[in-house]
């Protein structure tokens, strides 16, 4: 209707907003979290909370099918690992597993990382060697076992010749894509104030590619130490996978469960270290 002022709409407070008093600003203060809620986001915590959470559904899976032959309980597994411990075989496996681990990675990337260089610097010999790769890739490593055991009989050679072919085609194809990835800017430049191809390559090219070639490092661990158990229970007379099967004849499952958590521990901290080294080497990521 004309002639009647419509009443003014205040727009409601905003929270968030500075508020005034007595014509100045006052902040607004931001609630501090709580305690719990920062402990409750820690990484360390979060994962502790996971692990046990896995646990749990471990124990509780294990009393309803109530087979301790099938799925043993935590308590009866962390005895037996107790005893094993105690026992000394325990580390005696792991180490004579872990030292197989070093020696294929050193072999694997002795063979891979030049190799993967010379691939990714020059076209001519990408095209002569990545045919035979990528025919050689999808072959498993356990696939190789039986003419393994032809090759190298029983004992630690085996192993060592399953996970060196394992972490071989991670860290080749690392190495390939990082060189590739560098920055040619960069090489163009060092190229230009006549640095050498020796040192453009010590300099620029492998530092460019490192965080790359550190992820296929990571990637070949993860296979190789997968691979060394398939190749312990058949080719090995001693190691973790020689203790799986060992044990499993035996049918003392909490033993055999006992060193799956081993595999599994080993392997979850070679890979924080792996995570710490990289770091150290590429801070430049890192950042």
């Amino acid at each position: 209707m004309q002639g009647v002022a419509e009443p003014a709409v205040t727009p409601p407070l905003d929270a968030s907003a500075d508020q005034t008093l007595g014509g100045q600003i006052a902040p607004v203060i931001a609630p501090e979290p709580s305690v719990i809620r920062m402990w409750g986001s820690h990484p360390v915590l979060v994962a502790l909370g996971s692990f046990i959470a896995f646990f749990l559904l471990w124990w509780a899976v294990a009393a309803w099918t109530a087979s301790p032959i099938q799925l043993p309980t935590p308590p009866a597994v962390f005895a037996a690992l107790r005893d094993l411990a105690d026992d000394g075989e325990l580390f005696e496996n792991v180490s004579v597993s872990f030292l197989r681990l070093l020696i294929s990675m050193v072999i694997a990337a002795a063979l891979a990382l030049p190799l993967g260089l010379a691939m990714g610097l020059s076209e001519r010999v990408n095209a002569y060697v990545d045919p035979t790769v990528e025919m050689l890739r999808p072959i498993s490593g356990i696939a190789w076992i039986p003419l393994g055991l032809f090759i190298f009989g029983i004992g630690g050679e085996l192993p060592v010749f399953i996970m060196s072919y394992v972490a071989f085609f991670p860290i080749l194809l690392n190495t390939v894509a990082g060189v590739r990835g560098t920055d040619r800017k960069l090489v163009a430049a060092a190229r230009t104030m006549g640095v050498p191809q020796s040192r453009i390559i010590r300099l620029v090219v492998l530092p460019g590619a490192l965080p790359t070639i550190m992820v296929g490092v990571r990637i070949a661990f993860a296979g190789a130490w997968a691979a060394i158990i398939a190749a312990e229970l058949i080719g090995a007379p001693s190691g973790l996978g020689f203790a799986i099967e060992w044990y499993r004849e035996l049918l003392e499952s909490p033993n055999v469960f006992a060193y799956i958590i081993v595999i599994a521990a080993v392997g979850y901290v070679c890979d924080l270290c792996l995570q710490f080294l990289q770091r150290r080497l590429t801070p430049w990521v890192a950042a």
